[in-house]
């Protein structure tokens, strides 16, 4: 453009890469907008100005309507300049300013014209201009010359009113554009690529709401020869929505289309068709070959975006099929070295995904030189990569976390840095093996770490694992290190890591009381607060104390905690406060993070946020008829729906245990528009042991306004565990009007819903609590209160699936990653939790694989009673 010579100039002077219009101010360039109602318009100039405003626009700046409108009108003024690169701003500014100003309609003879004129530059810019502005009403005005403009022999005129059809149809214009239909089928037969494309894009948007249309559209042209690829790809993405819908995929005809477009001359179809055949749905190894072999092809392709694109594609098909990737780790190993550094990085990814356990060293060997030259960005997706490696081969865990922690040691941000820790953190909890040389590893790193947050991750994980090593004793110099040399917050997860020791190793108790009584004299109040408690519960030697206090915490909710002290303080009394007033701490589901990401986020949250559990404590509170229930102990963790999702009433409860009671809350939201509902409640049939008290119906439930009522159950019979109820909504109806609500008359009727049972399990009485070292807490009890059972689990497949179910029904915390179950004829499932009313419960439960799961479970409490309430609800 003629008008940025001189900025051309100013950046070969040295202004290379910066925005010739930065900084520019809104005001400044309306005042020079005034140059556009001169009598003679200096193009130039002109020029300049209108693309000031066009930049400040798409950077975000706020026009007024006012200020949009006169910017407007000046603009329209610049119709009368015969200059082709003004002209086409105008047509620009026109299209970009038409939604924030005033009257704009009145250009629109102005742009028909130059839709319409001899002069080819303009036509299509104009009929792009003219339909932006042009609202449905006002289409049949032009609706001949946009028929005639879609199979003009001029592509670009024909592509601008495709593409503008298309803009018409988004904005609620389908009627008008419908009757189109047979121009855009003309079009769709150019010789133009994009002609093409754009016509099949528009007879699409106007037949997707019809299935079967679209589905014989589809099968029409397959069986044609496009010549766009464009238009091929397109095509090919359509044939794949119409292939969802059929359920033998490979089957179809759509099948074979994408295979015959693997032999496709334009290497943008092939990659299209490889990629729609990885994302089809269940697809089969064998299925996935023809694609496999393909993007093979363009891995060695000399085209950076087509060895991008095949690499990408094929590290997608490595996480779901990795051994179909295999065939091309050669391919992948000579992408390595590859200038661009995103396609090696994906080549890397690839092919630890697809890797075999004995090219393990060779691959680290590789990845080595190559690390230095690439971003954080990319290290940390290698590093995801080498996890999932790790977990694949177990027995080389050796090589993988020596490669991660020389790349600990480089230079690096701290996001990358929290990404290795986090890695090896999960090597050591995943595979017991490895604990040892990952504590070293970690021992070596806190050395010189200048990040506070994974100086105490690893100090809290020191804590955890390093007692339970062969040699315990070998942790404590890194540890004190920190004490000594450290800022505040690391020298308190230190005094707690020694604490951790002396507590779980008596050959070290002396030790640790010796260099805990040193942090006495720390500067740091917190630091001092903690050595001064850990020595205390120390120097009494007393397991049990070692245990509640410095291996376990205190288990209680934060939140609640709080609560309970403000409470306290505000309620004169003699009396101590007691621990036991205070709600226990709920213990995370079956976890999707990993056990290193749980603890980082328990010892680095700077604020205790509620829990699920803590609100409904406010809730239930804030009722009246619950205030001598005393504390929630355990709330469902998922709401059991009674009815289906499309019935006139739909709703879930939630049980909520106490010491002596259960509440159920009833969420209800009522479907029906011509009904309103009152005195709604959920009356219950209670099992023996059991005895409904009283129920609290939700006063009115309008249309689509979810509500809540409550029903109060004791349970009268202490060694009731498992039980039905049998429900029944139950409520006062008024018939409305179905558009305000309104109701017809003020007399309603009593109505009656059945709702689904409700069943009451072990999983209701016990609350999940995290033992950080089971085997410390199990020794504490003892076998004074213990109870055996052995039985058979017939119903289940194998271990796995007996570990899942017995997790589930029994609502225990699993402990030490007993969870996790490896291919054996047997397992250890360890469990802890509480039972209602306070009861530590742990359940060691050993299970065999012969013809069936057979299970040995070993019950231990604080109370005989709920042991064998435990083994016999299992049993």
């Amino acid at each position: 453009m003629s008008g940025f010579k001189g900025y051309k100039k100013d950046d070969e002077e040295g202004n290379a890469g910066g925005s010739p219009f930065q900084g520019l101010e809104k005001t400044a360039v309306l005042q020079e907008a005034r140059t556009f109602n001169n009598n003679n318009i200096n193009a130039r100039k002109c020029a300049v100005v209108l693309t000031k405003i066009l930049y400040l626009i798409n950077q975000g700046a706020n026009f007024t309507t006012t200020e949009a409108t006169e910017t407007f009108f000046a603009i329209t003024k610049l119709f009368q300049s015969k200059d082709v690169t003004l002209r086409r701003l105008v047509y620009l500014a026109i299209k970009v300013m038409s939604s924030i100003a005033d009257d704009v309609i009145i250009v629109t003879s102005s742009l028909t014209k130059d839709m319409t004129g001899k002069e080819e530059m303009y036509r299509a810019p104009s009929i792009r201009a003219l339909c932006s502005i042009t609202d449905n009403t006002m289409m049949q005005a032009i609706e001949r010359y946009m028929k005639q403009a879609i199979v003009d022999r001029n592509p670009s005129v024909a592509s601008a009113a495709l593409v503008s059809a298309m803009s018409i149809v988004h904005k609620g214009g389908m009627d008008v554009v419908k009757r189109w239909m047979n121009e855009a089928q003309e079009a769709l037969s150019s010789d133009n690529i994009m002609v093409q494309y754009h016509a099949l894009g528009l007879l699409y948007h106007l037949r997707k709401h019809d299935r079967l249309a679209v589905s014989k559209m589809v099968t029409k042209l397959t069986k044609s020869s496009l010549r766009s690829p464009f238009a091929y790809c397109l095509l090919i993405r359509i044939a794949c929505k119409v292939l969802e819908t059929e359920e033998r995929k490979s089957e179809s005809s759509l099948y074979d289309f994408l295979e015959n477009c693997l032999r496709h001359k334009s290497e943008m179809v092939v990659y299209e068709a490889a990629r729609a055949m990885v994302n089809i749905d269940n697809v089969t190894a064998r299925e996935l070959q023809p694609a496999v072999s393909v993007l093979q092809l363009f891995l060695g392709s000399p085209k950076p975006t087509m060895r991008y694109a095949a690499a990408k594609t094929l590290s997608r098909i490595a996480m779901v099929h990795p051994t179909s990737v295999t065939s091309c780790n050669m391919d992948l190993e000579t992408l390595i070295t590859d200038s661009n550094r995103s396609i090696a990085t994906l080549a890397i990814t690839t092919l630890l995904k697809t890797g075999n356990e004995n090219n393990v060293e060779r691959l680290m060997k590789q990845i080595s030189s190559f690390m230095s030259e690439i971003s954080d960005e990319f290290k940390t997706v290698v590093v995801d990569a080498i996890h999932s490696l790790c977990l694949k081969f177990p027995r080389k865990h050796h090589v993988l976390m020596t490669f991660l922690s020389n790349m600990l040691r480089n230079e690096g941000g701290v996001e990358y840095k929290k990404a290795i820790v986090n890695t090896l953190i999960s090597i050591i909890e995943e595979n017991s093996d490895a604990r040892e040389a990952g504590l070293a590893h970690l021992c070596e790193f806190i050395e010189d770490c200048e990040h506070i947050d994974l100086a105490i991750r690893v100090l809290h994980l020191l804590g955890r694992e390093g007692s339970r090593t062969r040699n315990p004793y070998q942790y404590i110099r890194f540890i004190y290190n920190r004490v000594i040399l450290e800022k505040p917050p690391v020298r308190a997860a230190a005094v707690a890591s020694l604490a951790k020791f002396g507590a779980s190793c008596d050959e070290l108790l002396d030790s640790v009381i010796v260099l805990l009584d040193r942090c006495l004299l720390d500067n740091d109040n917190e630091v001092r607060d903690r050595a001064i408690l850990y020595l205390e519960v120390l120097k009494k030697r007393q397991k049990s104390l070692s245990t509640q206090y410095i291996l376990s915490g205190l288990g209680v909710s934060i939140v609640g905690l709080e609560r309970a002290l403000l409470q306290y303080t505000k309620e004169p009394t003699m009396s101590p406060f007691d621990i036991k007033s205070v709600p226990i701490d709920t213990a995370p589901l079956v976890p999707k993070q990993s056990k290193a990401e749980v603890s980082a986020a328990s010892v680095t949250a700077a604020v205790p946020m509620a829990t699920r559990q803590d609100v409904y404590v406010e809730q239930l509170a804030a009722i009246p008829e619950f205030a001598q229930l005393g504390n929630l102990f355990k709330s469902s963790e998922k709401a059991v729906e009674l009815t289906e999702s499309e019935t006139e009433y739909v709703v879930c409860c939630v049980k909520h245990t106490f010491q002596k009671h259960i509440v159920f809350q009833f969420n209800i939201t009522n479907t029906l528009n011509d009904q309103l509902l009152e005195q709604v409640k959920v009356e219950m049939e209670e099992p023996e042991g059991y005895q409904v008290i009283s129920y609290i119906p939700t006063p009115s439930l309008p249309y689509n306004q979810p509500g809540t009522c409550y029903t109060l159950v004791e349970i009268t019979d202490p060694d009731a565990i498992s039980g039905t109820f049998l429900n029944t909504l139950k409520f006062q109806v008024k018939d409305c009007d179905p558009t305000t609500g309104e109701p017809d008359n003020d007399v309603g009727y009593a109505d009656e819903y059945v709702l689904e049972n409700i069943d009451i399990t072990l999983a209701d009485h016990v609350q999940r609590l995290v033992r950080p070292n089971f085997a410390v807490s199990w020794d504490e009890i003892g076998e004074e209160n213990q109870v055996e059972e052995t039985f058979t689990l017939s119903s289940m497949k194998d271990i796995e699936d007996a570990v899942k179910q017995m997790i589930a029904f029994m609502g225990m915390q699993p402990c030490e990653r007993s969870d996790v179950v490896e291919k054996k004829s047997s397992h250890m499932l360890l469990l802890s939790g509480v039972f209602r009313g306070g009861h530590d419960v742990l359940v060691k439960a050993k299970l065999a694989m012969s013809q069936a799961v057979s299970a040995k479970i070993t019950v231990r409490s604080d109370h005989l009673g709920v042991c064998e309430l435990v083994a016999a609800s299992v049993a």
